[in-house]
């Protein structure tokens, strides 16, 4: 295992374009959105799997800041949380299979189930931090703020504003005054030690055995939360339980009232809304005080990007895309049907689109 994880790691790119090649062919495999697509879909479940361990392989590397591991959690969150998004489309196909339409929403609510479950164990583990792609990708985005602060600071330049060799110089000046600080300070050390009496240095030996090590890092909790953010904490934690609680609500009420169901739809679109307006409010200037904002981090904002490109799939689900969308998509295949090369294409697209609308995983969005 080990010496495949080393060679993923060295062999990354030549990985990502296999994964990507491989994933490509499965959508042209035969049988792809019939009665019996089992085989077809376990393949595809297989290689996003496989995909999933990759990236967690990558992810977890070691880098030269960090020679451990670079895994901040004992349970892989994002490992499991897409082995369960691969694993649920598999599960619709064969509980439709053998089990039909209406009692086929039983497995795949306990898909979502289980995947609500575990992201809200990964949200609670991470310290309440906004969950990316639903939580296949950690949040753990330090290094930047770091060193946006230390050049607001004036402590360093970056280096794509002077020049390779000036910058080289400052480096090097700066790991000089580093080695020289440390000097002194042991040189200090050392003075205080010859200094003190030997009763005293035993006494602080065993002061500091006694004394219970530090914990590195106090994640923080809802309680402080709450205490430091005030209402936009408690705003904010709503509407991250809202984002994950959302596709399990939506599975529910559609096994209830049925996927031609208006109630279904609107609900989710609604709980949507709510969420990204509370997102909205707590991270914008409200009328609350500027210190209990939240202050989002790069990969946060491209991920509040991410969740209002996904309301577009309410276009693809149920009833409005049998209701709305089908009918363009449609009259839009007549219209270039007669134009050669591009009216096959479009056959070929919009067959696609509606064999892959009839997957409730693959229009879920969660």
């Amino acid at each position: 295992m080990e010496a495949y994880k080393r060679w993923v790691r060295r062999n990354k790119e030549y990985v990502h374009s296999l994964e990507s090649l491989a994933n490509g062919m499965t959508w042209l495999l035969p049988e792809r959105f019939s009665d019996s697509e089992i085989g077809p879909e376990a393949v595809t479940t297989i290689l996003g799997i496989i995909t999933a361990i990759n990236e967690h392989i990558i992810d977890t590397a070691p880098t030269p800041m960090h020679r451990g591991s670079a895994e901040p959690y004992s349970f892989p969150y994002p490992l499991f949380i897409s082995a369960l998004k691969d694993l649920e489309t598999l599960t619709e196909v064969v509980a439709q299979h053998y089990y039909g339409d209406d009692k086929k929403w039983n497995f795949i609510a306990v898909t979502e189930a289980s995947k609500v479950l575990v992201r809200l164990a990964f949200f609670r583990n991470s310290g309440y931090k906004m969950l990316l792609h639903g939580g296949e990708t950690p949040n753990d985005e330090k290094q930047p703020d770091a060193f946006s602060s230390q050049h607001n600071n004036g402590g360093f330049t970056k280096p794509g504003r002077q020049s390779e060799s000036d910058y080289l110089m400052n480096n090097h000046a700066q790991n000089l005054e580093g080695r020289a600080l440390s000097a002194l300070n042991s040189f200090g050390e050392n003075a205080r030690m010859v200094s003190e009496p030997a009763w005293l240095r035993r006494v602080q030996q065993q002061h500091a055995i006694m004394e219970p090590p530090r914990s590195a890092v106090q994640r923080p909790t809802i309680s402080t939360i709450l205490s430091e953010k005030g209402l936009h904490g408690a705003l904010f934690l709503a509407g991250e339980m809202l984002f994950i609680t959302r596709p399990l609500v939506y599975v529910l009420f559609i096994r209830k009232y049925g996927i031609r169901s208006w109630i279904p739809w609107l609900l989710s679109l609604t709980v949507d809304f709510v969420g990204m307006g509370i997102l909205s409010k707590v991270t914008g200037s409200g009328s609350l005080r500027k210190e209990q904002q939240f202050h989002l981090s790069i990969s946060e904002k491209n991920e509040v990007k991410r969740r209002k490109l996904l309301l577009a799939l309410y276009l693809m689900r149920d009833p409005f895309f049998i209701k709305y969308t089908r009918q363009k998509l449609e009259s839009t295949r007549n219209v270039l049907e007669s134009v050669p090369i591009i009216g096959f294409l479009s056959e070929k697209i919009v067959d696609l689109i509606i064999g892959a609308q009839t997957r409730y995983t693959y229009m879920s969005g969660s």
